[in-house]
């Protein structure tokens, strides 16, 4: 059993305030991941849970115990860093063991621990190595493995995968969902990269200038987010957005009339809407398509396209000048300067209020 509940968390640092009252609850077993732009607190949130930043105010809670002011070795925390922090002159073993050995803990069951964890993150073969014969993903791995002999409640992870390639970063992350499943432990994985936290969270908490703007499983934050912010953050690439004002409101539905030149009308309404309000469309790339006759159509201008092998984007401007990115296959793409008529289906379309709250959702993620 491990829970961990944060009350009203604070920090600040000569009257700047970093973290501005997190409130968040991390069940037993969960892969909760935060995820954020530079800057946003991330990572001093998970420093503040392992206990190496002292917080100003609020309370964090492990089981029903409360470990605010408990010094970081007596938490039952295990922290993994973005740096891999291992003892050079120490073989694998001996670095997977330090902590135990420190602890006075039995030699048998010293060398038990870190052979199971050895045997779980695939390094038996390395046991006998130093660090500098180790390449960035193992020696990843042995610092994942000197967390897992400690047996901690939570396991917290900064950015571990940051300093690796594109290619062994994909590697590590069906790793880590592995060790996951296998540990079933709780897990809290600090990252900037929101493809690491989609595909491998449980729940994602977006961080925003220290505050939370939503907490969610990956799939409910990209099909329903709660705002400008996180539609913008989740989504590779980003969702597009277009400016525009409401025209009409005829029962079940809503009327608006885009600065980039065409109308749509949304099968659907909200009441904090109002004739004449500024709002903003959003709607993902996927669900962009080239308009054929009778279709609601948007006129844009191709600018670059990206080819992918099986997909290929087209970012595209609007005569209002606003961008979006088209996704098709990966046989097809635009010419540069080339006029093209695309097509908004108002099912897939979100819409956002003059302060960038949604509204409504997109049809077909709400059903």
């Amino acid at each position: 059993m491990a829970t961990l509940k944060i009350k009203n968390l604070k920090k600040g640092f000569e009257g700047l305030q970093i973290i501005k009252g997190v409130n968040l609850e991390v069940h037993d077993r969960e892969f909760v991941v935060f995820v954020g732009p530079s800057g946003c607190g991330k990572s001093t949130l998970l420093r503040l849970i392992a206990g190496l930043e002292d917080v100003t105010s609020g309370t964090i809670e492990l089981d029903g115990r409360d470990i605010t002011e408990v010094t970081p070795a007596k938490r039952d925390l295990a922290m993994v860093f973005q740096s891999y922090a291992l003892y050079p002159h120490m073989t694998v073993r001996q670095n997977m063991a330090f902590a135990l050995n420190l602890a006075g803990q039995d030699k048998a069951e010293v060398t038990r621990k870190v052979d199971d964890a050895a045997r779980i993150l695939e390094l038996g073969p390395l046991l006998d190595r130093k660090p500098k014969q180790l390449s960035g993903g193992q020696r990843q791995r042995v610092a994942i493995g000197r967390s897992i002999v400690r047996n901690p409640k939570i396991f917290l992870f900064d950015e571990p995968l940051s300093n690796l390639d594109a290619a062994l970063r994909v590697q590590m992350r069906l790793e880590l969902s592995r060790l996951h499943k296998e540990l079933q432990a709780t897990m809290i994985y600090v990252t900037h990269d929101q493809v690491e936290a989609m595909t491998l969270a449980d729940k994602v908490v977006v961080l925003n200038a220290g505050q939370i703007e939503q907490v969610g499983s990956p799939l409910e934050l990209y099909h329903s987010p709660a705002n400008l912010f996180v539609a913008g953050f989740l989504g590779t690439p980003k969702m597009g957005f277009l400016k525009g004002k409401v025209s009409r409101i005829d029962g079940q539905a809503c009327e608006v009339d885009l600065a980039a030149g065409t109308r749509i009308t949304l099968p659907r309404v909200s009441p904090t809407l109002s004739v004449g309000g500024e709002v903003t469309l959003g709607i993902r790339p996927e669900h962009l398509e080239l308009a054929s006759e009778g279709q609601c159509q948007l006129a844009v201008t191709a600018d670059v396209s990206e080819r992918l092998g099986s997909d290929t984007f087209c970012h595209v401007l609007t005569d209002s000048g606003e961008p979006l990115t088209l996704r098709i296959r990966g046989d097809m793409s635009s010419q540069y300067g080339e006029r093209l008529n695309l097509y908004l289906n108002a099912e897939h379309c979100h819409l956002f209020d003059a302060q960038g709250v949604a509204v409504i959702p997109a049809l077909r993620a709400a059903a």
